[in-house]
C-alpha cells in the first residue's frame, strides 16, 4: 500500500516541540548542600531541592517556583530571591570579605516571602514593586507569577533570561552573605523555559498525531 509523506518540515518542529517540553522540568539542586559560609538555621526549607522560572510570551508572564528538602514555614524567618540576569549580571556576591556565588549573576531580583507578596527589584536605584498575594505555598513548594513588564529587559530578550534561587535567613544579622543557605544552581545560572502557544500545543498534538498515523501506516 502506498504512503501518503508527510512534510519533513513538519516532523522536525514536532520534535522540536518536544525537545522544549522536556525542558520544563527545571532544575535539580542536592539536598543537604547548604553553602560553608551560611550561619543561619539549618532547616530543609532552606535547602532548595528543585526550581524552575518559565516565560509565557502570549501573557508576557513569569513564572517561579522553587522545592524544598521540608515544608516551606518550617523557618519563620526563611525567604526567597531570585537572581534574574536581564542582560547585564555580574557576580555581586564574589566580593568583599565573604566572597560566593562565583558564577551566578544577576541584575534584579524576585522575593518571594511567607506572606504571600511578591517583590521586584531591579537594582537600579528605582523603587521596588511589591505584589501582595502574589505568591503561594504547598507544602514544600512555593511559586508565583510576575508580569514580564516588571523585569524589563537591559539587553537579552525576555525569552533569554537567566536566574538562580537562593534561600536566605533574616535572622542573620548584620546582612551579609552568611544568610545564604544554597544556590541553586551551583556556580551557575539557569535558563528561563519558554512556554509554548495554546496553537502550539494544538500544532504539536496534530504533529505527535501525523507521526502517529505515518508509523502505523509504515506497518500496514
Amino acid at each position: 500500500m502506498k504512503m501518503q509523506s508527510i512534510p519533513k518540515s513538519l516532523c522536525l518542529a514536532v520534535i522540536a516541540c518536544c525537545a522544549g517540553s522536556a525542558g520544563a522540568a527545571g532544575i535539580i539542586d542536592a539536598t543537604g548542600d547548604l553553602l560553608p559560609s551560611y550561619t543561619g538555621i539549618h532547616a530543609g526549607d532552606l535547602d532548595v531541592t528543585s526550581a524552575f522560572v518559565t516565560y509565557e510570551p502570549g501573557a508576557d508572564r513569569f513564572s517561579f517556583s522553587g522545592t524544598f528538602a521540608s515544608a516551606v514555614g518550617t523557618t519563620p524567618s526563611a525567604f526567597y530571591v531570585w537572581g534574574v540576569d536581564r542582560g547585564l549580571g555580574t557576580e555581586r556576591f564574589n566580593s568583599g570579605a565573604l566572597p560566593i556565588g562565583a558564577g551566578v549573576k544577576f541584575d534584579s531580583v524576585v522575593i518571594f516571602r511567607q506572606n504571600g507578596s511578591a517583590t521586584v527589584n531591579l537594582l537600579d536605584g528605582s523603587p521596588p514593586t511589591v505584589l501582595p498575594g502574589a505568591v503561594t505555598f504547598s507544602g514544600s513548594t512555593i511559586s508565583g507569577s510576575i508580569a514580564g513588564s516588571l523585569l524589563p529587559s537591559t539587553n537579552f530578550g525576555l525569552a533569554h533570561y537567566t536566574w538562580n534561587l537562593w534561600p536566605r535567613d533574616a535572622l542573620v544579622l548584620p546582612v551579609s552573605n552568611a544568610a545564604l543557605s544554597d544556590f541553586a544552581p551551583d556556580a551557575s545560572n539557569a535558563a528561563v523555559v519558554v512556554v509554548p502557544e495554546p496553537e502550539t500545543y494544538a500544532l504539536m498534538g496534530l504533529g505527535l498525531g501525523l507521526l502517529g498515523w505515518v508509523a502505523r501506516r509504515r506497518r500496514v
